[in-house]
C-alpha cells in the first residue's frame, strides 16, 4: 500500500480504531494520523516497531565501532583472544576453588 494511502485524519482513527489495529497488525502496516492537517503520530504493529528499534540499536553500535576506530582505541584479534583466554582461565580457577 502507498504511504498516502496509510495518511489518516484524527477523526478516522476515532471512527475506525479497532480495523487500524487489525489491519497494522496483520499487515504490519504502518499509519500516520493527522491532527489538524500535520502529522502527529504513527501507528503500527508491534512487531514492526521492535524490528525497527534493533535495527536502530544496531546502527547505533555500528557508529560507535566506526568512531572507536577512527580514534584509534582498538586492538588485534590476536590481543582479544589471549584476553579471553585469560579471563576463562581465571574463571575457570574461581569455580575450582568453591
Amino acid at each position: 500500500m502507498k504511504l498516502s494511502e496509510s495518511i489518516k485524519p484524527i477523526s478516522y482513527l476515532k471512527a475506525h480504531a479497532s480495523e487500524i489495529v487489525r489491519d497494522a497488525a496483520a499487515n504490519g502496516k504502518t499509519y500516520i494520523i493527522t491532527q489538524n492537517g500535520e502529522a502527529k503520530v504513527a501507528v503500527q504493529d508491534i512487531k514492526v516497531y521492535e524490528k525497527t528499534q534493533d535495527t536502530l540499536a544496531m546502527l547505533k553500535i555500528l557508529a560507535m565501532s566506526k568512531e572507536s576506530v577512527r580514534r584509534g582505541k582498538v586492538k588485534s584479534l590476536e590481543d582479544t583472544f589471549r584476553d579471553l583466554d585469560r579471563k576463562i582461565k581465571k574463571l575457570k580457577k574461581e569455580w575450582n576453588t568453591k
